[in-house]
């Protein structure tokens, strides 16, 4: 039968006494609902000695929490022995956790303490707290600093007072994962009475090492992983518990054991802490960040489109997140954008979708994400419908306070490609007189509205706009980052439609005060480079 190992969570002690994640008891009350949910083993409450806010927190949860065991900090100091107990004592479950520190360097520069002193303080605080409740952990504060003589010495001996748990901690991140996994194996092999108390371990990130140490110590005999929820605490953090949980779930394979945790609310557990201390996790984050299940590079989003099982090792799921995402942006393919718009309702054609995604990819370059509104916007915007009589090749506005609106275009139009400035009211109204002149057009503007097609201060401008010629109206709708843009877009979408539908409304081009200047059809055209000042 596999071997249980149990999960100990302590983001309402180490991880809220880091800078930057401090809760309030009804804070703390939440969390712990949500832990006693997700089913972790131990729940460590907080250091009932070190504030009254943490002593009724602890003694708060201990009235709460109906499966998982709750446990209180303490020094092996008799006044924190009680302080927890008094705290704990009407847990369904509870457990004193005591701790000294066992190193050398922090003997004699903390503590000013001799090894047998330490020995003495170490049985002394583990006696008392047995004698309270028969739950009881010792750690040895610093322990992979410390001579492996020595803390196997003292393992022993707090065992024999009454521990049932022994906690060997890497206090300040330094242990490599093999080294780390063989301290373990020689704490199993040379205390005699380990098999009477469970191994546990409580590994900080400081060399972003804790959770592969933490595994690491599981495959040497540790029973217990001490862990917090988005890897929280002090420095770099400790052991992320959802790194862990997943870590032993998806490698049954390789690492045989069991666990108690429900996976599927790691995502709602993350969720909360990052609301309740407005500390979000990085969007890279394994597990718990934005982007752990999300997709953007094309190839990817085939691949997943075919079978999930070709980039994703979990399910989204297992961890309590509603689905793969996949984000489109500059990365894309193809596949993806078809795929979306399908979802959208729209069974493009392979000439539409080239054209479509040539705007996408241009409108990815300009935003960070592309929203579905951004889509349908892209589609239904209907470029390329129409006969492109005129096309816009270079578009350029200055603007600003004190300065004249000013707009410079150039457009192609029967092969030729014809360029003008004009200014006006506005950054539109000079852009749409710039129009005219390059074309020669003369139409009324009838309608013109403009909207932001999504959130965000990179959302794109959705102008619609009507035009009358020879006596009947034409639509046009654009949408760009640029509103100017969008609005010069949808003008030539507006002429285009009239043009195609019979209506003559370019004047003749024999005419140089009406006409655009013509521009050398076989020099090099300048890329197109859109500017708004």
């Amino acid at each position: 039968m596999p071997k249980q190992i149990l999960i100990l969570d302590t983001t309402l002690r180490d991880g809220e006494q880091a800078p930057g994640f401090s809760m309030t008891v009804d804070q703390k009350v939440r969390f712990a609902r949500q832990l006693d949910r997700l089913g972790v083993d131990v729940i460590e409450a907080g250091f009932p000695i070190a504030s009254q806010g943490d002593f009724e927190a602890v003694r708060q949860i201990a009235g709460i929490v109906s499966q998982s065991i709750v446990a209180g900090l303490c020094r092996t100091r008799r006044g924190d022995i009680d302080r927890a107990w008094e705290a704990l004592q009407h847990a369904a479950r509870s457990r004193i956790h005591t701790f000294i520190a066992t190193s050398d360097i922090h003997l004699e520069h903390k503590l000013k303490l001799s090894r047998k002193a330490a020995l003495k303080e170490a049985v002394k605080g583990v006696s008392y707290a047995a004698s309270l409740t028969a739950d009881v952990e010792f750690s040895a504060e610093d322990a992979v600093r410390t001579d492996i003589d020595y803390l196997c010495e003292v393992v022993q001996a707090v065992i024999e007072a009454g521990a049932t748990t022994v906690n060997i901690p890497d206090t300040v991140g330094y242990a490599i994962p093999l080294e780390f996994g063989e301290f373990i194996a020689q704490i199993v092999d040379k205390v005699p009475n380990i098999n009477q108390a469970v191994i546990s371990v409580h590994c900080h990130n400081d060399l972003g090492l804790a959770v592969a140490n933490s595994i690491s110590a599981v495959q040497n005999g540790a029973g217990q992983v001490e862990c917090t929820v988005n890897g929280i605490g002090e420095r770099a953090g400790n052991a992320a518990l959802e790194e862990v949980v997943m870590a032993l779930k998806v490698r049954r394979d390789f690492l045989d054991y069991e666990l108690g945790v429900k996976s599927e609310e790691i995502a709602r557990s993350s969720r909360l802490l990052t609301r309740i201390t407005s500390q979000p996790v990085q969007r890279n984050k394994a597990i718990v960040g934005e982007n752990a299940f999300a997709h953007e590079a094309g190839i990817h989003q085939h691949g997943m489109m075919q079978n999930s099982s070709t980039y994703e090792i979990m399910t989204p799921e297992s961890v309590g997140v509603a689905k793969s995402m996949l984000v489109l942006g500059k990365h894309s393919g193809r596949h993806a954008l078809a795929e979306r718009y399908r979802d959208l309702g729209y069974d493009l054609n392979r000439d539409e979708l080239n054209r479509i995604y040539s705007a996408f990819t241009d409108l990815a370059d300009k935003k960070k994400t592309v929203y579905d509104a951004d889509l349908l916007a892209l589609v239904e915007s209907g470029q390329g419908s129409v006969e492109a009589v005129y096309t816009l090749e270079n578009l350029q506005v200055a603007s600003g306070t004190g300065v004249t609106p000013t707009a410079t275009v150039r457009i192609v139009f029967n092969g030729d490609i014809f360029e003008d400035s004009a200014v006006g009211d506005g950054p539109v109204d000079a852009a749409f007189k710039a129009v005219e002149r390059a074309t020669g057009v003369s139409v009324k503007l009838e309608a013109y509205h403009i909207d932001s097609v999504s959130a965000g201060k990179d959302a794109q401008g959705e102008v619609l706009l009507r035009i009358e010629a020879g006596g009947r109206s034409f639509a046009g709708r654009a949408a760009s980052t640029d509103v100017v843009e969008a609005s010069v877009r949808a003008y030539i979408q507006a002429l285009n439609r009239a043009a195609s539908s019979g209506v003559v409304i370019n004047k003749e081009r024999d005419n140089d005060d009406t006409v655009g200047t013509l521009v050398d059809a076989v020099s090099p055209v300048e890329e197109v480079d859109y500017e708004f000042h």
